[in-house]
């Protein structure tokens, strides 16, 4: 992370807002923050990470942190951290919390946001939660980037679990953590192994010999089905030849049938052709004549109907003509008047503008009576109000003047509340030792209660179990005798003569072993060695139970002596702590008399600040009256100016007046004069719109009765044509008559009434003389074809039957053929599928064996332990280059078998020693050298350009010997890319320093930052 701007307001002593350009600061790669003690150094580093986790090293949430965090002369905090992650992404984090107005010490949840700058502009992301942009936690950021005070020597003293998973966190160490991921592996490949192995079971009976016999058998049944195949077709050739037989004769009787059939039809086709030529001759000459008659007779009728009806629509609109004229002269003498009634209807309009205008301005009369009393009044309440406020304001000054710095409170607070917490720890401290002699003293008693006395314990303990010993190998020796024994008499009853011995294989037994029973002895052996054996775990438990008991008295009392140690730590700070009493012309060191005066500073804060509500309250009434008071000014200003428009319009009125005079409506009402401007308004109306609908209609009539008149002229027309075309057709009927054979019409409709489809007639009389020769053709051939020969119904069924039987032969041979290759197909697939099953068992089982090594290995997080100490031991040798040249090749670091460091000390043979017996100034060398190390390790890790971090301490702990190795060590971190910020009231780094920052507490304006 590399800081690139913060702002900070109302922040402990930062009362104004105050804003650091990193830009500058970072590109010198080292910049100090100077300042006395106090001033707001370390109040920085609280911001930036407050700003970023919310969390702060010096308050927790249960501190009242916003309020203590809230300096006391303001009402809200803010601050605004700009910085860039490894990956180059820009970000901007803020954090504000107000005071509540209404309760001093009440402050409102603070407001985070986090943005990130894309395409040069500020977006809000989602959540604030910068772990996953940093790839720190809180813990280790305040152990990599940000070092508060108190905090520089947290990661040399680290314990190994906690270093670990810090180490797990920085250097992303869980890629290595794959114990679960190996176990599921396994699980997955032995329940597909166990799959497989079930699979295989159902291809035991599967091999190459049973597919060979198959196959055998095969060629067997092939040769079958190709002999019943040969006699298959040579029965089918003669069965066709005898069927096509039978066919031949069946298909003659057939058609000789049918011949008998069509025969009888003959005559009735002959008779038909007739009657068609008859029938077309007479369509011919008179179908179209006719249907033309028929045509123009209908078209005569409908017509002289036609006509009838268009002339009583022309009598209609000749009467509707004559009543629209009568209705026009009628109103003629009104619509000539219309321009007269127009011009009273406008002046109307005028005089009823006029009536309103004057009660307009008899209503602005009285409002501006009543306008000016109500300005009066409030310009009296204005008077009283100022004075009200004046009186208040001197009320407050003076019990300002009585409250004590809010500063110097809270100083005195934080003392009080550091005297607090050193009482609370010399508590605690003296209730665990307590605890710790209570615990020592409860086992001591337990194993009184035993008869187990420490110092005597162990002596008798080690002859007790050399005792033990002896007696074990005694009993051993006794049960070996008594074994060999028992079975020897085994063998000895076994044998038989002329059968081998089963220990020396000899055929001949001259003296066989006689020997007592030794059951009974060797059991009662067996159980003297279980009751020893039970002693034996008696006395073990009472073993470990004896070390158990001496470890938990001895951790009691080392963490008694520590706590003694505490105890004095805490005895001498309390002792400092209240020489820095400072305020005794204010109070003693009483805590009782401070809270006394903070309460009633506090009683008094409240009383000022209801004294300031009170102020505000009636310097917002009187703005609202002022305001009021403006508003009804103006208000009358505009009554008068509106009262004196209206008088000009009533003038401008008068003089438009045409037919009427005002005079002669003065006593008028306003409805009486709105009455006789609507009596007007309709008249106009009625006159207007009677004539214009009437002119409308006389002009819609007289294209209508234009139009009505032709078409009784075209109809008329129409029938003379028709009667003409009539009488032309009956001429051609009678000429046609003449030439006929007929002796009237009535004998041309009844021919034409037989209504033939003469297509569908010709074409059926064609299709049935074709179709007679054709049959006759077909029995002929027949004829000929079959002549010579015969053929008799039971030649023909025995051929059929022998056909059946070779059929049923050939279809079971190619049954039994298809069923082999089904079967050899199945087995040679299924041998298939059991290859490559037992090839996809063996890789199974290969993977089994290396997923059980690989779970041995990540067993238990061992090799995320094991990659952790090395990068802890690269850390250490990295660290070690710049901490042997710090304490001039006197000292450097390692690591002991349980991964925590330890110091070499070259001025004392080489020996090791604990990293606590570091002074102060040795220490900070070597934390300094290890927070390098981790810097440059998260660097790389990170693959960043840059690397930064803070130090807040350590420098006042140094001579100037060291001061000067420890700053060119700095400065020449220059060199590799690194920034490093440190904070200290030391002014000999101040002048050595190239770009620093100065903080400085003012009085009045609280802590202030200057670019030195």
């Amino acid at each position: 992370m590399i800081p690139l701007k913060l702002t900070l307001e109302g922040l402990y002593s930062y009362q104004e807002r105050q804003t650091i350009d990193f830009t500058e600061l970072t590109q010198a790669g080292l910049f100090g923050i100077f300042g006395s003690v106090g001033s707001g150094k370390s109040s920085i580093l609280e911001a930036i990470s407050y700003a970023l986790y919310g969390e702060t090293e010096r308050l927790n949430a249960r501190d009242k942190r916003s309020y203590n965090m809230l300096n006391l002369k303001s009402d809200k905090a803010y601050i605004e951290f700009e910085f860039e992650n490894h990956e180059g992404r820009k970000f901007k984090a803020t954090k504000e919390f107000k005071r509540n107005s209404k309760n001093f010490e009440d402050i409102k949840t603070p407001v985070s946001v986090l943005y990130e700058k894309i395409n040069g502009k500020w977006i809000p992301l989602e959540s604030s939660n910068v772990e996953g942009i940093l790839g720190l936690s809180y813990e280790n950021f305040k152990r990599t980037i940000i070092i508060p005070q108190g905090q520089f020597k947290e990661f040399l003293e680290l314990g190994d679990t906690e270093r670990t998973r810090m180490m797990k966190e920085i250097f992303n160490l869980h890629q290595y953590d794959l114990q679960d991921k190996v176990a599921r592996l396994n699980k997955e490949n032995t329940a597909q192994l166990n799959q497989l192995q079930g699979q295989l079971i159902g291809f035991e009976t599967i091999s190459e010999e049973i597919i060979s016999e198959q196959k055998l058998n095969l060629g067997e049944l092939q040769k079958e089905l190709e002999q019943q195949e040969i006699r298959f077709k040579e029965v089918s050739e003669r069965f066709q030849f005898l069927k096509n037989l039978q066919s031949d004769f069946e298909l003659l009787e057939k058609k000789r049938a049918e011949f008998s059939q069509i025969s009888t039809k003959k005559e009735e086709i002959l008779r038909l052709e007739e009657k068609l030529i008859h029938y077309e001759k007479t369509h011919q000459l008179f179908f179209n004549s006719l249907q033309q008659a028929e045509s123009t007779e209908k078209e005569s009728q409908a017509k002289k109907l036609e006509l009838t009806q268009q002339k009583e629509v022309l009598t209609q609109i000749e009467t509707e003509t004559k009543l629209v004229e009568e209705k026009l002269h009628a109103l003629q003498p009104e619509f000539e008047n219309l321009d007269l009634l127009k011009r009273k209807e406008i002046d109307f309009q005028l005089i009823g503008k006029i009536k309103e205008h004057s009660q307009k301005i008899q209503e602005l009369k009285s409002r501006i009576e009543k306008g000016s009393t109500y300005v009066s009044d409030l310009e009296k309440q204005l008077e009283e109000k100022q004075k009200q406020i004046e009186q208040k304001e001197s009320e407050a000054d003076k019990f300002a003047k009585t409250l004590i710095d809010p500063k110097i409170l809270l100083e005195i607070s934080q003392w009080f509340q550091r005297q607090n917490s050193l009482l609370e720890d010399q508590k605690k401290i003296e209730k665990l030792k307590k605890s710790g002699l209570e615990r020592i003293q409860a086992v001591e008693k337990e194993l009184n209660e035993e008869g187990i006395q420490l110092d005597l314990y162990y002596l008798q303990s080690d002859e007790w179990l050399g005792l033990w010993e002896e007696k074990s190998k005694e009993l051993e020796s006794q049960r070996a005798h008594l074994a060999l024994q028992e079975k020897l008499s085994e063998y000895s009853q076994q044998l038989v003569e002329g059968e081998p011995c089963p220990l020396c294989g000899s055929l001949d037994h001259p003296q066989i072993l006689e020997t007592e029973n030794v059951s009974e002895h060797l059991a009662s052996v067996l159980k003297d060695i279980s009751e020893h054996q039970k002693s034996y775990e008696n006395w073990r438990k009472i073993r470990e139970k004896v070390e158990q008991a001496e470890t938990k008295i001895r951790v009691y009392h080392e963490e008694i002596n520590r706590l003694n140690e505490e105890a004095h730590l805490n005895e001498t700070l309390r002792k400092a702590h209240l020489d820095q009493f400072q305020w005794t012309n204010i109070l003693s060191a009483n805590s009782t008399e401070f809270e006394s005066i903070q309460n009633q500073q506090i009683k008094t804060s409240q009383l000022i600040q209801e004294f300031q509500l009170e102020i505000k309250e009636l310097r917002t009434k009187n703005e609202e009256n002022r305001t009021k008071l403006d508003t009804y000014k103006k208000s009358l200003d505009e009554f008068k100016q509106e009262e004196s428009t209206k008088l000009g319009e009533i003038n401008s009125l008068v003089s438009q007046l045409k037919e009427l005079r005002l005079v002669d409506f003065e006593t008028s009402e306003l409805s009486e004069i709105q009455s006789e401007l609507e009596f007007h308004s309709k008249e106009i109306s009625r006159i207007e719109n009677n004539y214009t609908e009437l002119q409308k209609s006389q002009q819609s009539l007289v294209p209508r009765l234009s139009s009505q008149k032709t078409l009784v002229e075209t109809s008329e027309k129409r029938i003379q044509e028709i009667e003409s075309e009539q009488q032309t057709i009956q001429h051609h009927i009678q000429e046609n008559l003449k030439i006929s054979a007929y002796a009237d019409l009535e004998q041309v409709h009844q021919i034409l009434a037989m209504n033939l489809n003469v297509e569908t007639t010709r074409k059926e009389i064609q299709d049935f003389k074709i179709g007679l020769e054709t049959l006759i053709n077909s029995i002929k051939e027949l004829e000929v074809k079959l002549a010579g020969k015969s053929l008799s119904a039971e030649e023909f069924e025995a051929e059929k039957l022998k056909l059946q039987e070779v059929e049923i032969a050939k279809k079971t041979a190619t049954e039994e053929v298809a069923k082999q290759t089904a079967e050899i197909s199945r087995l040679e697939k299924e041998f298939a599928t059991k290859a490559g099953l037992l090839k996809e068992l063996a890789q199974l089982q290969k993977r089994e064996e290396n997923l059980k090594t690989m779970f041995n290995l990540f067993k238990g997080a061992g090799f995320v332990q094991y990659v952790s100490s090395i990068y802890l031991r690269q850390l250490c040798d990295n660290a070690n280059v710049r901490f042997h040249r710090m304490t001039r090749n006197q000292l450097s670091l390692q690591l002991n078998e349980n991964n925590n460091f330890e110091i070499i000390d070259y001025l004392n043979e080489g020996r090791s020693r604990s990293v606590k017996t570091l002074s102060g100034g040795q220490a900070f060398q070597a934390s300094l050298s290890l927070a390098l190390a981790l810097a440059e390790s998260v660097q790389s890790q990170a693959k960043s350009e840059k690397n930064f971090f803070f130090i807040d301490e350590g420098f006042g702990t140094q001579d100037s010997d060291s001061v000067n190795i420890v700053f060119e060590t700095l400065t020449s971190l220059q060199k590799e890319n690194r920034i490093v910020g440190i904070i200290s009231h030391v002014e000999e780094l101040k002048e050595r320093i190239p770009m620093a920052l100065s903080i400085r507490k003012d009085e009045q304006r609280g802590s202030l930052i200057e670019v030195l």
